[in-house]
């Protein structure tokens, strides 16, 4: 049987050059919430992935709870990641933004004044979230946006999905995941609205689906992906009854909209509960577009196993891309894996960014160290 992880794979339009996709990866190095030239330099060296999807990106303003995150909702953002796009481009790849609007995973500090943390009830997510000026804080008491806003947060995400054309994506990945605005609609523990968008399984879906179908209008359901995760509990979001049932219905919804594809988070290689075989099957079957399956997979032998049984069309790695630029090489010959820095994940500057070197020594980058922090 021949070899599928390194042929060419069709994604919707685009014919990619294997069936790698790099994950997408917070790295923090959006000074101001700015696209920059460290940020282009990072993602051109990692361009031989067939796919790449970049790190969460908020749509507005509300949206930006993390430190350093990058935004996608105004001219100057624009500019700056076509830089992106064009450079990754030239070296043979294609990149999709992924939209990620982190709702109560968030600070106060970390947000532009005037800005507010927004969630769809007032329920302050457990755990803390660093901030630049006093380190790690309790997350801040978000406010519940009221019905009568959720068309506005829906159009933030439409207009930041035709930014994304303007700005030479290949298309765009809706973040309906690992405990941010989306997922939050989806679980009963941070949703417990009393309105349309809560309640049942289709009420708790109803915004996903809304944001979904206007990014897929706005730019074509062929350039519209999302990331769900299924069973994950990361950001406060604890299992519940009706949890296969969701994403079952979602996926069939997702199906009449037409995405190009669903990307599903399995975390337990990281410690989380594994999505059940089963679950990724009903989901498989409902929605028969492209499906990439992302988590733990490290080797050409389990990425060919979940290409070759038909589980997966694509198959994502997140962390060994931060640290081996060159993945896709390494898999291909059979080379070590370089392990990463824990301690320069989300430090600002080229440390532990675009300074780990390729399997034969040699830098990957030619970046200028004139970059300031």
């Amino acid at each position: 049987m021949s070899n599928k992880t390194f042929q060419p794979a069709q994604l919707g339009p685009l014919t990619l050059t294997n069936h790698v996709v790099m994950a997408p990866l917070t790295r923090s190095r959006a000074l101001g919430n700015v696209p920059n030239e460290l940020m282009a330099e990072y993602y051109r060296q990692r361009a031989t992935a067939g796919l790449i999807i970049t790190e969460g990106t908020s749509p507005s303003a509300d949206g930006l709870g993390y430190a350093r995150i990058p935004g996608l909702f105004n001219q100057e953002h624009v500019t700056n990641w076509q830089r992106v796009t064009e450079t990754v481009h030239h070296h043979g790849g294609h990149i999709f933004i992924q939209l990620m609007h982190a709702g109560r995973i968030a600070h106060t500090l970390n947000l532009p004044e005037g800005s507010e943390v927004l969630a769809p009830s007032a329920i302050t997510a457990k755990g803390q979230m660093w901030t630049d000026q006093e380190q790690l804080l309790d997350h801040t008491e978000p406010r519940e946006i009221q019905a009568e806003e959720l068309a506005r947060l829906r159009d933030e995400y439409v207009q930041s999905a035709r930014l994304a054309l303007e700005a030479g994506f290949d298309g765009v990945e809706v973040h309906s995941a690992n405990g941010y605005l989306l997922s939050q609609f989806l679980n009963p523990h941070s949703n417990q609205r009393t309105d349309q968008y809560g309640g049942s399984v289709e009420n708790r879906a109803r915004f996903v689906l809304e944001v979904a179908r206007g990014v897929a209008e706005a730019i074509g359901p062929e350039r519209t992906g999302i990331r769900l995760s299924p069973w994950g509990t990361d950001a406060d979001m604890p299992h519940y009854p009706e949890m296969d049932e969701t994403y079952a219905y979602l996926a069939e919804e997702l199906q009449k909209i037409g995405l190009v594809y669903v990307h599903l988070v399995d975390h337990s290689s990281m410690g989380a509960p594994a999505v059940p075989a089963e679950t990724v099957a009903t989901i498989r079957k409902k929605f028969t577009n492209t499906l990439i399956l992302s988590g733990g997979y490290t080797t050409v032998e389990r990425i060919e196993e979940a290409l070759q049984s038909g589980h997966a069309d694509l198959v994502a790695i997140g962390k060994p891309f931060i640290s081996n630029p060159d993945l896709v090489e390494r898999l291909k010959t059979g080379a070590p894996l370089a392990p990463l820095d824990p301690d320069t994940l989300y430090t600002p500057g080229p440390e532990g960014y675009t300074n780990y070197p390729t399997a034969d020594g040699q830098p990957a980058g030619t970046f200028s160290p004139s970059y300031q922090a």
